[in-house]
């Protein structure tokens, strides 16, 4: 890790005229600066790393007079052997053999076969959505075989909808129910965060699954891989279409063909398995009124990363400064501030720290699955992750703006700080699903996750997707980059403004009439407001 160079990219070290001042950026670097030091090791989940981050966020807390709570995960940890597993085509009977690493890579998510030998079908985007008319699968047989998809979705589903489409779980639901034994993903190149090279390092990585059947979304799957867009070529050789074609409408998110494909895959993996204990950190500002203190706003972050990894540029430790040591400080800031605030939000404000966020959301989803609190009464998740302060604050992105009407809430909340709003501006990454938010979506809680935004087309975006290409999930994501205080202390404002208004709201945040989430509603209760 670089020694700190912090810039005050926004200028002066303050929030603009119309903020209020709770923050000054400088606390919660100092402490980003901790979470992220070399000593934690990247806070790999279940790592004594992880452990004594966790440790240090608990001292703070109980300094500041905040009650915390553990809640401990059994996880099982899944790592492959590269040397004793191989991965081929096979075609016309002569074997092509695919270079780990270079071409493809295995996924350990699911419990991968020993051994595979099965058909390969290309169906597009590899999605069923009713809601959306769309069926990849139909007039397709797939039974027995290997999908090969292409990462994306049609322009005809909207954002959200599209990213709960492609989560783990329902790609698998929609596999299986076709008949499929497993799936070829090729990442579309138009939205890949991280180049290929750096993706096939973190390979080596482990994969980690929650202990418990409830929990297992791959039953049945044999065979996940990822194939390199870069020779994604090879599978379409003897068809009439070439891969070019292919990327370029899925760029556009216009339909793309389904058909046969002249080959089969072959597959052999050795994997190895241990059990891994680690666990959620809550703590608990209490409300003050008398009735709707037993109603809890969420305030989530994840505080794993990475952990250590194969070195780039000499440097292993995958620090994770950004992503998410600066979420977890917000929370801690935040909590700290209400804490020690003479008036008390109305509702509960609970802030849970989860772990797992890197290896598929897994202590999220096992805190609402199993909340410390009933999860009726659980009104609303507000999560941070990787919220990027590193260009100066005019826009925040709010993912789920037109979802719930804590969209009105937040957009509200901002102007009222100087900021404007925007939805999603990136549908082809599927940040929606992507972080802790997904699992209270899932439990029927209205949700949104924040981050600093650009104009399209600025300079900021361009500062953004050099981040992303440079320091996403690498070593370089450490205390040595260029950060902007006067961004993180606004973000600040915004996020403990916007849970002090659903705290102090008569009604509980609802979902939007037309939004395909409220499936998850299942009956959850009105405010007892009075």
């Amino acid at each position: 890790m670089r020694p700190a160079i912090v810039m005050l990219l926004g200028g002066l070290l303050c929030c603009p005229a119309s903020a209020a001042t709770h923050f000054d950026g400088v606390g919660w670097w100092d402490t980003v600066r901790v979470l992220a030091d070399d000593r934690f090791e990247g806070r790999d989940t279940g790592s004594p790393g992880e452990r004594a981050a966790r440790r240090y966020l608990e001292r703070r807390l109980a300094a500041a007079g905040i009650p915390t709570v553990e809640q401990p995960l059994e996880l099982l940890s899944r790592t492959l052997v590269e040397a004793d597993s191989s991965m081929a085509l096979v075609r016309g009977g002569r074997e092509i053999p695919l270079v780990l690493g270079d071409q493809a890579y295995f996924s350990t998510r699911v419990d991968l076969a020993p051994h595979v030998d099965a058909p390969l079908v290309f169906v597009g985007y590899g999605l069923t959505v009713a809601d959306a008319h769309h069926d990849d699968f139909a007039g397709l047989d797939v039974r027995g075989a290997i999908v090969v998809v292409m990462s994306g979705s049609p322009s005809s589903m909207s954002t959200p909808l599209a990213a709960h489409a492609q989560s783990a779980a329902e790609r698998w639901k929609a596999l299986r129910a076709a008949g499929a034994i497993g799936m070829l993903l090729i990442p579309n190149p138009a939205a890949m965060d991280i180049p290929w090279e750096r993706m096939a390092l973190n390979r080596s990585h482990p994969s980690m699954v929650l202990v418990g059947r409830e929990f297992d979304d791959s039953a049945g799957a044999q065979f996940s891989g990822i194939l390199n867009p870069a020779h994604a070529e090879l599978v379409f050789e003897g068809t009439e279409h070439r891969f070019a074609e292919i990327a370029e409408l899925a760029k556009e998110r216009r339909p793309l063909p389904r058909f046969v494909l002249p080959a089969r895959l072959h597959a052999s993996t050795h994997v190895e398995s241990r059990a891994v204990h680690s666990a959620n950190l809550i703590s608990t500002v209490r409300g003050s009124d008398p009735v709707l203190r037993d109603e809890y706003v969420v305030l989530s972050a994840h505080l794993d990363h990475l952990g250590i990894g194969e070195p780039i540029r000499g440097d292993r430790i995958n620090n994770g400064a950004m992503d998410n040591a600066s979420g977890s400080a917000l929370l801690l800031d935040v909590a700290t501030s209400l804490a020690t605030e003479r008036t008390k939000p109305r509702r509960s404000v609970l802030f849970v720290w989860v772990t797992g966020e890197e290896k598929g959301l897994l202590g999220s989803r096992y805190y609402a699955s199993r909340p410390t609190v009933p999860v009726e009464r659980i009104v609303a998740d507000i999560n941070t992750d990787m919220f990027l302060p590193i260009v100066p604050l005019q826009v925040l992105t709010v993912y789920g703006l037109e979802e719930s009407d804590l969209g009105g809430v937040a957009t509200r909340v901002a102007h009222s700080l100087g900021y404007r709003t925007q939805g999603d501006a990136e549908p082809l990454r599927n940040l929606f699903v992507r972080s802790d938010q997904y699992s209270f979506i899932k439990q029927g809680i209205p949700s949104l996750s924040l981050k600093v935004g650009y104009e399209p087309g600025s300079a900021d975006e361009a500062v953004m997707r050099r981040w992303l290409s440079a320091r996403y999930h690498a070593p370089s994501d450490d205390t040595g980059q260029p950060v902007d205080l006067a961004a993180a202390a606004g973000f600040e404002e915004v996020i403990r403004e916007l849970a002090v208004r659903i705290a102090n709201e008569p009604a509980r945040p609802t979902w939007n009439d037309d939004s395909f989430f409220r499936i998850y509603e299942r009956g959850r209760p009105a405010s007892r407001a009075r």
